[in-house]
């Protein structure tokens, strides 16, 4: 039924022969294997039907088959459920959690599931073959590139949505690279660097004479991305009368230029990116709905820097290299303390102010070497613009206890609820960090309890802290 490798991980003696004997029914020309520990052959799985054995160090062991392999399908077998545990696998990407013993029918279904994703990971990494390298160790963002690489191909239009300097262009270029339009033009143009008296004829093009200092005709964007790819940068800036004669030109696929007697057909693929809540700006009337509808065919949403922390340090050392092939000078070592001071900063300018940094750094370092104060990061410690922003500053006089259920909250707040991210960021295992929100929700139930109860006699304080936002934490 399959040619796929099958791989059990964490099981003991007697259910992994169980296991066996069964797949060896469902998948008589499967190949069962057990990895080494350090996943040594974990080139190879990508192609594989992963099994693992749901245990205490679970999440640990989908997330080293994670890092080596982004798309590897995970199915976790589990003794006895663990309903929290689960959701947190299956939040981390694991195909599915489920009670042993699993019927033969479910595991055939897992193999055709992991087939089919299997050939969807072939088909993205033979799109990425002649691409730009995007520098990224990111889990999330090494999925991302994967699904845009698959959607490249086809017509559709793009809407790439992110902070400024999160990199939208250069996905975009990335998607225009791996798709079949790689070898003809990719044009981008800034509808906020523009004036709008200019941006229509920027576009759209137009004729002699059109308009005074016209002398001579001239195509504009659309006509010179025919048969590429366009890029719309900040297309929320667009004024709303040049939104409506975009609107025309992406459905019936022909421009006119200023002052034109006739349309000109065109062929493009449309990316469009902005920094701004679009759903707002429609809202808000300054954004037309057809429009965004139009735009809104496949939609990729970048991540920030400070949501991908695990991508500072190769992003330095990618753009020391940069710098150093620029100036034709061996690139400087960075020092540890630097990286950390690195990894501490909040970066709200995301790539583009790492790589600036990074450029400062190459020109201020001494004697080959990078530290800290080459940094110029002083100015700003993230650490003191984080407490002073957020609702839980650290002052004097706060207890110990008091702060680490500060970070905590911040901490998971910061990730979005993603308790293994937030386990991560706070240097413990997922399973202490989930004894200490279960402990903070136990503490304000008391809480919350001994308020209601001074309510009742007369008391008309407030309840100390804030309940409601804890549970909210503890839910996710």
């Amino acid at each position: 039924m399959s040619s796929q490798p099958v791989y059990l991980i964490g099981f003991p003696a007697d259910e992994d022969a169980d296991l066996r004997v069964q797949l060896g029914r469902v998948l008589p020309d499967t190949v069962i294997d057990t990895p080494l520990p350090n996943m040594e052959n974990a080139c190879l799985m990508d192609d594989a039907l992963i099994f693992v054995k749901d245990s205490m160090t679970a999440e640990a062991t989908v997330t080293r088959i994670f890092e080596q392999s982004p798309q590897a399908s995970i199915i976790v077998l589990a003794s006895s459920g663990n309903q929290v545990r689960a959701v947190d696998l299956m939040r981390m990407g694991a195909m599915d959690y489920r009670i042993l013993p699993c019927p033969d029918e479910v595991l055939a279904i897992y193999t055709r599931k992991a087939g089919h994703q299997a050939e969807l990971t072939k088909q993205a990494s033979k799109q990425q073959e002649n691409t730009d390298t995007f520098v990224t160790h990111d889990l999330e963002t090494r999925r991302l590139l994967n699904q845009v690489s698959l959607i490249a191909p086809s017509r559709a239009s793009i809407l790439v949505i992110g902070e400024s300097g999160t990199g939208k262009e250069r996905i975009s270029r990335f998607i225009h690279q791996c798709s079949n339009r790689n070898n003809r033009p990719f044009i981008a143009i800034n509808c906020a660097a523009i004036p709008e008296g200019m941006l229509e004829s920027e576009l759209f093009g137009h004729e002699k004479g059109s308009f005074t200092g016209a002398t001579s005709s001239r195509p504009g964007k659309f006509e010179m991305a025919h048969q590429g790819t366009l890029l719309l940068d900040e297309i929320t800036e667009m004024p709303l009368h040049l939104q409506a004669k975009l609107l025309r030109v992406l459905q019936e696929g022909e421009v006119d230029r200023l002052g034109g007697r006739a349309p000109i057909k065109i062929d493009v693929r449309i990316i469009a990116t902005s920094n701004r809540d679009i759903v707002k700006s429609v809202a808000e009337g300054v954004f037309r709905q057809d429009l965004y509808y139009r735009l809104n065919v496949v939609t990729v949403q970048l991540p920030c820097l400070r949501h991908r922390p695990g991508d500072i340090e190769p992003l330095t050392h990618h753009f020391l290299e940069h710098f150093s092939a620029m100036y034709g000078k061996p690139a400087p070592v960075i020092t540890r303390q630097a990286l950390c001071k690195l990894c501490e900063y909040s970066w709200p300018g995301n790539v583009r102010e790492l790589e600036n940094c990074m450029h400062r750094a190459f020109l201020m370092g001494s004697e080959g070497k990078i530290d800290e104060e080459h940094l110029g990061l002083e100015a700003q410690t993230p650490a003191e613009t984080t407490s002073a922003s957020g609702s839980h500053a650290i002052a004097a006089g706060m207890s110990i206890r008091d702060m680490e259920r500060a970070l905590i909250q911040e901490t998971v707040k910061h990730v979005q609820g993603n308790r293994s991210e937030a386990a991560k960021l706070l240097g413990i295992s997922i399973r202490t960090l989930r004894n200490k929100l279960n402990d903070m929700a136990a503490v304000n139930a008391h809480q919350s309890g001994t308020a209601l109860a001074d309510t009742s006699v007369g008391n008309i304080s407030s309840p100390p802290g804030n309940p409601s936002g804890v549970m909210d934490v503890c839910q996710r």
